[in-house]
C-alpha cells in the first residue's frame, strides 16, 4: 500500500473567556513602522486599559521584535504566520495608530471566524484614520463582517460605550442615517439629460485609464476586476513602471528645463535646500518633470484619458516622487508638454485625470467628474484627499484633508499660490518635491466609488471649503505633515461618527463649483451619469436632488 507524507493538521487552542487578540498591522517601509512605533505603543496602552476597565483581558497575538525595532506586521507573510497562532474564534482587534497594507492582515481575516473590530487613535500626527479607513473598505469589498471604532484615548463616554458593546455582542452598527438612496429623478431636467446622454457617450465610444502596475500600498479595495470595469465602458491599460522610468530617461535636460521656466514664470516656488537626504533640490525636481513628460508621451502613445502612478516599492528607489508630477497633470492650465518630435501639443488645453496611488475607484470617479464638469463649462480639475483627521473649529467640525503630495493648482487658486517642498524621508528616500497649497475657500462637491455585495457604488455630497484664520490652518498642518496640500472641509450633513462610520475607502474625491447652485446641480449630473452606468448611487448628508 503506497503511503504519503500528510501534512500535520492546525490545531488551534481555544478561545480563552473573556480575552481578546490584538493585532498591529504596519507598513511595508521599515522606516515609517520605526518612527511610528511609539505613538503605536500608546494608542495599544490606552486601549488595552479601556479594555480592562470593562472586565475584559487583552493578549497580543505577536511580541515586538528587538530585531526589527517595532511591534508591526510588516509583511502578508508574517501576517498569515501570526494569524495561525490565533484562536479562529476569539474577538480580535486590528489597532492602528499608523498607515498600514490591509493585504497583510486580510488573508487571516478571511479566515478568522470571531467578530473583528478595527480601532485608530483620533490623531492626527501619524495616518491611523486612514489605515482604519482602508483596511475596513478592504473588508467591505472582500465581504468579511467588521466593528470600528476611534478615540483620541478611548477614555471619552462614547468610545467606552461601543466597545462595551462590542465585547458583549460582537458588533458595531454604524449611524448611516445621513445615507439615503438617489430617488427618481426628473428626466426632463437638463442636469439628469446631460448625465445620461454623457454615460451612453462612455459606453459607446469607451475609455481607458492606464495603470502603471495595480496594487499599491496594499489597497485591495482600490482593485476594481475589469468584470466590473467594463460595462461602464472603461477599460484598463496596463502598464510597467519600468517603462514609464525607461521614458523618463529619453526625455532631454532641455524639455525639463522648460517646464521649470513655465512654473517658475507662473510664480510657483520650490522651497529649495542643499541636503539632499532632508531637502528639496533641483535635481530632484528636475527628474520630476522627466517623469511629467514621459507620463503625458506614454498616455498619447496609448490613448489614455486617465493615468495613474504607483509610486511605491520599486519606483521610490529609482526616482524622486510622482507628486509634483501628478498635481501638473490633473490641471488644465499647464506647462505644455510635446510630441517626442515636437509636432503637436500633447492633450493641449486639457487636464489628464491623474488617480494617485493607482487608486481605480478614484480613476472612475475622476474620469466621470471630468467629464461632466467639462461639459458644463466648469473647471473639471478633481483630486483625492486622504480623509486624514479633523476638529471643531467655531462650532463646526472641520475635517483635514490631505493628500500625500499634490493637488491641481486650480484648488489652490492658481500656481502663484502654490509652492513645492521635499517629501518627508521617512516615506520618500529619494525626496521630490509636492504640488501643496491651502485648498481655497469655495463649494465643493465630494465623492467615493466602491465596491460591497459585489457591485460598484458611489457616495455624494456636498461641502464647502472654510475659510480658517492662517494660524489655525498652521497648526493643523503642523499636526500632521506641513508638506502636503490640505484642505479644511467642511461635509454637509454629516457628522465625524458618520463618515467614519460609512465611508469605504482612505480617500474622498473633491471637486468645486463656483457657487452652491452650481454644485447642487453638477452633483445631479453626476449621479445620473453613474445611476444610467448601473453603479448604486447613495446621497449623503444634505444634497437636493
Amino acid at each position: 500500500m503506497t503511503s504519503y507524507l500528510l501534512p500535520t493538521p492546525l490545531v488551534r487552542a481555544p478561545a480563552p473567556e473573556r480575552t481578546i487578540f490584538t493585532v498591529a498591522n504596519g507598513d511595508l517601509r521599515q522606516a515609517a513602522n520605526l518612527k511610528c512605533w511609539p505613538t503605536q505603543e500608546q494608542l495599544e496602552a490606552d486601549f488595552s486599559s479601556a479594555v480592562n476597565r470593562i472586565g475584559w483581558s487583552v493578549q497580543r497575538a505577536h511580541s515586538a521584535d528587538t530585531a526589527s525595532g517595532h511591534g508591526f506586521i510588516d509583511s502578508q507573510r508574517m501576517g498569515i504566520e501570526v494569524f495561525k497562532t490565533i484562536p479562529s474564534d476569539a474577538p480580535i482587534v486590528v489597532v492602528e495608530a499608523v498607515w498600514q497594507y490591509s493585504h497583510h492582515v486580510l488573508a487571516g481575516l478571511r479566515a478568522h471566524r470571531g467578530p473583528i473590530l478595527v480601532v485608530a487613535n483620533w490623531a492626527g500626527d501619524y495616518p491611523g484614520l486612514v489605515g482604519l479607513l482602508n483596511l475596513t473598505a478592504s473588508l467591505t469589498k472582500a465581504g468579511i463582517a467588521y466593528s470600528s471604532l476611534w478615540s483620541a484615548d478611548f477614555t471619552d463616554e462614547w468610545a467606552v460605550a461601543e466597545l462595551q458593546t462590542w465585547l458583549q455582542t460582537g458588533r458595531i452598527v454604524p449611524d448611516e442615517s445621513h445615507v439615503r438612496d438617489l430617488p427618481v429623478l426628473d428626466a426632463a431636467q437638463p442636469e439628469v439629460v446631460l448625465g445620461v446622454a454623457l454615460a451612453h457617450q462612455l459606453q459607446q465610444e469607451q475609455a481607458i485609464i492606464g495603470i502603471f502596475d495595480e496594487g499599491c500600498m496594499g489597497m485591495y479595495n482600490a482593485i476594481i476586476d475589469d468584470e466590473l470595469l467594463n460595462p461602464l465602458g472603461i477599460y484598463k491599460e496596463r502598464l510597467s513602471q519600468s517603462a514609464l522610468f525607461a521614458e523618463m530617461a529619453r526625455v532631454t535636460d532641455a524639455e525639463a528645463d522648460t517646464v521649470k521656466t513655465w512654473l517658475d514664470d507662473a510664480g510657483f516656488t520650490f522651497h529649495f535646500g542643499q541636503d539632499d537626504a532632508a531637502d528639496l533640490t533641483p535635481d530632484q525636481v528636475h527628474s520630476q518633470f522627466k517623469m511629467y513628460i514621459a507620463a503625458l508621451r506614454i498616455s498619447d502613445d496609448y490613448g489614455l484619458d486617465a493615468v495613474g502612478i504607483q509610486y511605491q516599492q520599486g519606483l521610490k528607489d529609482l526616482v524622486p516622487a510622482s507628486d509634483l508630477a501628478e498635481g501638473l497633470l490633473n490641471n488644465v492650465e499647464r506647462p505644455p508638454v510635446f510630441s517626442r518630435d515636437g509636432s503637436r501639443e500633447l492633450y493641449a488645453g486639457l487636464a489628464l485625470p491623474h488617480f494617485n496611488e493607482v487608486d481605480e475607484g478614484v480613476a472612475v470617479d475622476a474620469l466621470i467628474t471630468n467629464r461632466v464638469w467639462t461639459a458644463m463649462g466648469l473647471d473639471p480639475a478633481n483630486t483625492l484627499h486622504d480623509v486624514r483627521w479633523g476638529e471643531e473649529y467655531d462650532g463646526e467640525f472641520v475635517w483635514v484633508f490631505e493628500i500625500s503630495g499634490s493637488v491641481p493648482a486650480s484648488h489652490n487658486g492658481g500656481y502663484d499660490k502654490s509652492y513645492s517642498m521635499r517629501q518627508p524621508p521617512m516615506f520618500f528616500p529619494l525626496g521630490g518635491g509636492t504640488l501643496s497649497g491651502i485648498s481655497k475657500p469655495g463649494e465643493i462637491v465630494w465623492s467615493r466609488v466602491f465596491i460591497m455585495d459585489g457591485v460598484l457604488h458611489v457616495d455624494l455630497g456636498r461641502g464647502h471649503v472654510a475659510d480658517l484664520p492662517a494660524a489655525e490652518t498652521q497648526r493643523r498642518l503642523d499636526a500632521t505633515d506641513p508638506q502636503w496640500p490640505i484642505m479644511n472641509a467642511v461635509l454637509h450633513g454629516v457628522t465625524r461618527n458618520q463618515l467614519m462610520g460609512r465611508h469605504k475607502a482612505n480617500h474622498a474625491q473633491v471637486v468645486y463649483a463656483p457657487d452652491a447652485d452650481t454644485a447642487d446641480r453638477a452633483l445631479v449630473a453626476k449621479a445620473a451619469l453613474f445611476h444610467e452606468l448601473g453603479v448604486l448611487v447613495h446621497l449623503c448628508g444634505d444634497v437636493i436632488a
